[in-house]
């Protein structure tokens, strides 16, 4: 029998620094990776860890289920190899190595930039040995360790009860694999043996299976295999597996068990606040609950393989999940790096193949952001040949950057799609969503369409009570969010819709809306303490369990023309009532109500917002005079206290936005179809650059004969958000006068 021990200590060194005792799992970024600056340390670190006595008989494996980007093992001083890829699990056969005592395990890890994906993305590339480290101990005849870091044991399970088990004995001259199916009780449903061969195929039938049937019964079967000889056992392994059915339709969407499930859901990475990557089974069990608890029924693994823990947990729960392998942002021609996608797809597939939950193989995000090629297209049909040959049973899918073409080929070479639009944060408003979608749908009547990814950043401190894009603030994101799901709650055809994200998430280079090394577009905080508004309109969407939630909870102070209230909710009507005295009923429209300037005394008051008898919630509010300041985000270089400087508060004043006329808040393709606004745009920007770049310059160049997506890109962004990337240039001052110039041209 096999013995697994888990190594929980070990000596670490970043390179040319001294050997000190850590814990495992362990990354050296927890912090350096989440501060900002683009600056967390990327080089090799060297892990030393005491492996117990081997057993005499036995046959030694390490097993690392994440070194994040290389790692290199040494057993007492022998190298044994190296595996290329931070996100799956890998072992190498430590037995000619071992000594009677004494051993050493040694393993060099860096996470610096290589020839390997991912490249270049908007997440901190954590480095370490940040998953489990085990020493397994097996007879010489086992379940194949080396077979691509898998349990060797493969289950193929049919709706109808009809079961394909494909195993891979080595050493098992002589012996019989025996196979037991069992229930969630433990019962046994079907069992089978075969002599051991170095492929052992078995099938079995289970009559009437009770299906996998994703939240509402996410029921689990085991599979037992073990090996034996001369009636004794060598080894045994078990694993998860589950019997559904399940399709996309391009006009119905996702379908399981014969039943119509629309998927909708959030993204998750996998880190959180000054842990990085080693987090511990309770905080991804954390991260299922709070999944749970907002009604989600999918999940988006991005943009990598995730823990083998998460992966149970899911299977558990009844999630249905997307994974995929981090083929992202920038593509690297040549061999190397098509093998390394060839490598990281293939361990993704074999070590996730058992998993039910499981439905989508990704292939890529956004690869297509530098350019669309004919290697890139190689490489991503490569890919998808690859989860077919290797997984009939399952589909695959890809997200596309929004500027992929809706005739783009990429769009057919993954069985479904899915894209990732910002419409109302990066680029236009909120309101282009729905259109864009039954554009595309209208254009390609035949492929399933998800969306991928939508976000909008909202940072607990800043409030407003007239929300804007790009204000940061939790009320923008909230409207955002409704609207998103609005939107989709009109388009059965979406098969799925993954919010981005469900936790914010370290991202060293960013340096956003105030706050640097993150990115803020979380429904939950990155330390998970905070659930933000904007996680209650999907609760009030997706949870069936009655729920009110009172906006606005952080926006305390509030001045006169800043006291309308929202709350969210899946009742169908709220009363409010505010310091103990009823002062309205509202039904709820679209799971909202908007209670209009309420009559907030000054001071502290206590809102209470109720249905019925049956559940409630409470906020304080304090009414003030005059605006607070402090719940704006600063411009430019201020400095965080900004707002107790006359200055700065009448620059941020003197921002004007007359209705009928232009303003910096307006798209750069609509100021650019009026001459005048366009002469003025111009000239401004021109000057404000002073030579070192002009209008046109930040413009990208398309060569002849070639569509320039990401020109249209920016075309669609407001002048505001784009001066903002301008360095300098878009200064207060530079900004406050070209929007004063704009404010004196009437619109067509």
């Amino acid at each position: 029998m096999r013995t697994v021990t888990l190594m929980t200590e070990a000596l670490f060194a970043k390179q040319g620094e001294a050997l000190a005792k850590i814990a495992l799992p362990h990354t050296w970024n927890n912090l350096d990776g989440q501060d900002g600056g683009n600056d967390y340390w990327r080089g090799i670190g060297t892990y030393v860890i005491d492996l117990p006595d081997p057993a005499q008989g036995k046959k030694q494996y390490i097993e690392l289920q994440g070194a994040n980007h290389v790692a290199t093992v040494y057993c007492n001083g022998r190298e044994l190899g190296t595996h290329r890829g931070g996100f799956s699990t890998f072992r190498f056969d430590l037995t000619n190595a071992m000594l009677p005592t004494g051993n050493k395990l040694t393993v060099t890890v860096t996470n610096a930039k290589s020839s390997i994906y991912p490249q270049a993305a908007d997440f901190t590339f954590f480095g370490g040995l940040y998953r489990d480290v085990s020493f397994i101990e097996v007879s010489p005849a086992h379940f194949d360790l080396l077979k691509t870091g898998t349990n060797a044991v493969f289950v193929t399970p049919r709706g109808n009860g009809k079961t394909r088990i494909d195993l891979f004995p080595v050493g098992a001259e002589g012996c019989t694999v025996c196979v037991k199916l069992r229930d969630v009780a433990g019962a046994v449903v079907a069992e089978g043996t075969a002599l051991a061969e170095e492929h052992t195929v078995i099938k079995l039938d289970v009559k009437d299976p009770h299906l996998w049937n994703g939240l509402e019964d996410p029921y689990c079967y085991t599979c037992e295999a073990t090996l034996e000889k001369d009636g004794e056992t060598q080894d045994q392994v078990t694993v998860t597996y589950g019997y559904r059915s399940f399709h996309v339709d391009p006009e119905t969407g996702f379908w399981l068990n014969g039943k119509s499930v629309p998927l909708r859901g959030v993204s998750r990475h996998q880190d959180r606040q000054d842990k990085g990557w080693a987090v511990s089974k309770e905080d991804h069990a954390e991260d299922v609950a709070l999944i749970k608890e907002i009604g989600a029924n999918t999940i988006r693994l991005a943009h990598y393989q995730h823990d083998q823990y998460f992966y149970d947990l899911c299977d558990k729960t009844g999630f249905v999940l997307w994974a995929e392998i981090p083929f992202i942002t920038q593509y690297i021609p040549g061999k190397e790096a098509y093998d390394n996608t060839i490598s990281q797809m293939t361990e993704l597939v074999a070590q996730n193949y058992n998993h039910p939950a499981i439905c989508f193989w990704g292939i890529s995000n956004e690869i297509t952001i530098g350019a669309e090629s004919e290697p890139l297209y190689k490489n991503l049909t490569d890919l998808n040949a690859l989860c077919k040959r290797m997984d009939p049973s399952r589909l695959t899918t890809m997200a596309n950057v929004t500027m992929v073409p809706m005739n783009s080929e990429h769009l057919y070479i993954t069985d479904v799609l899915s894209y990732n639009n910002y419409f109302g944060w990066y680029v236009g408003e909120v309101s282009e969503n729905g259109p864009w979608m039954d554009r595309f749908h209208a254009l390609n009547p035949d492929r399933c369409l998800g969306i991928s990814e939508y976000g909008a950043e909202n940072i607990l401190k800043w409030h407003t009570a007239y929300p804007d894009n790009h204000d940061y603030t939790e009320e923008y994101a909230s409207f955002y969010h409704h609207e998103m799901l609005k939107a989709f709650a009109t388009r059965p055809y979406l098969w799925s819709t993954h919010a981005w994200n469900c936790f914010d998430f370290a991202a060293d280079a960013r340096n956003e809306g105030g706050i640097q090394g993150r990115n803020n577009k979380g429904l939950i905080t990155y330390d998970r303490k905070t659930k933000k508004d904007a996680f209650y309109i999907y609760k009030a969407y997706w949870n069936k369990e009655p729920m009110i939630h009172l906006c606005g909870e952080r926006f305390v102070d509030r001045a006169p023309g800043e006291r309308n209230v929202t709350v969210f909710t899946n009742c169908d009507a709220v009363t409010l009532v505010l310091n103990g005295k009823e002062i309205g009923a509202k039904e709820a429209v679209d799971h909202a109500c908007v209670f209009e300037n309420v009559p907030l005394e000054m001071g502290e008051n206590t809102l209470v917002a109720k249905s019925g008898d049956v559940v409630s919630n409470t906020i304080k509010l304090k009414g003030v005079e005059k605006h607070n300041y402090a719940y704006d985000l600063p411009e430019g270089n201020e400095a965080a206290n900004w707002f107790n400087d006359p200055e700065a508060v009448a620059a941020r004043e003197a921002f004007k936005y007359p209705k009928g006329y232009y303003s910096v808040r307006d798209k750069i393709s609509d100021l650019m179809q009026n001459p005048e606004a366009a002469a003025v745009v111009k000239k401004l920007m021109d000057a404000a650059m002073s030579g070192r770049n002009t209008m046109a310059d930040m413009m990208p160049k398309k060569k002849a004969g070639e569509e320039n997506p990401m020109a249209g890109f920016i075309a669609r962004m407001r002048l505001n958000d784009l001066l903002k990337m301008a360095g300098e240039a878009g200064s207060t001052k530079n900004r406050l006068a070209i929007n004063e110039a704009l404010n004196k041209i009437k619109k067509n």
